[in-house]
């Protein structure tokens, strides 16, 4: 991202990235990297595409920096299934206890899983910021989690192979 479309990227979510309950996504692990993370690079890439097709990438940019605003606590007794599911609602739930959220951003934030959550998305930027989600998805768990998951089993057979010796 060039210096002038970072600044106008930054003016457009400083606001939520500098919020304490926001901040504390950082501590959440999602798709081997932090929750935060994750939403910050849906919310550029949402805000690239967006912005591209002169749609309205400053809504959709904040909506896309909140789609996955919940905690595991809240989720805990929930499936996995259950989890894809509602975490959306429980996004959209923290996002208006903290921010302003219109009708547009909140269709993006609870249809970001179609098509999952059995609702259609009415806005195009809810169909951009869904895809978006799931293009970082399948990057972040190909680079991250895949290559964590893959040193747990070498570790696991190296120990295996020391035992036996």
């Amino acid at each position: 991202m060039s210096i002038h479309k970072e600044y106008d990227f930054d003016s457009i979510v400083n606001d939520i990235t500098n919020h304490p309950k926001f901040y504390e996504l950082k501590h959440e692990l999602h798709h081997g990297i932090s929750r935060y993370e994750h939403s910050l690079r849906v919310a550029r890439m949402t805000y690239s595409i967006t912005k591209k097709l002169h749609l309205d990438y400053e809504r959709a940019t904040r909506a896309a920096l909140l789609h996955d605003f919940f905690f595991d606590e809240e989720l805990k007794e929930c499936t996995q299934m259950e989890t894809f599911k509602k975490h959306p609602l429980v996004a959209l739930k923290n996002a208006k206890e903290c921010f302003d959220i219109d009708c547009k951003q909140a269709d993006m934030i609870e249809t970001h899983m179609f098509p999952v959550c059995n609702r259609f998305p009415k806005y195009k930027e809810s169909y951009v910021m869904s895809t978006c989600d799931k293009l970082v998805a399948v990057h972040e768990m190909y680079r991250y989690k895949a290559s964590l998951v893959m040193g747990v089993w070498l570790i696991f057979i190296f120990n295996m192979i020391t035992i036996q010796k």
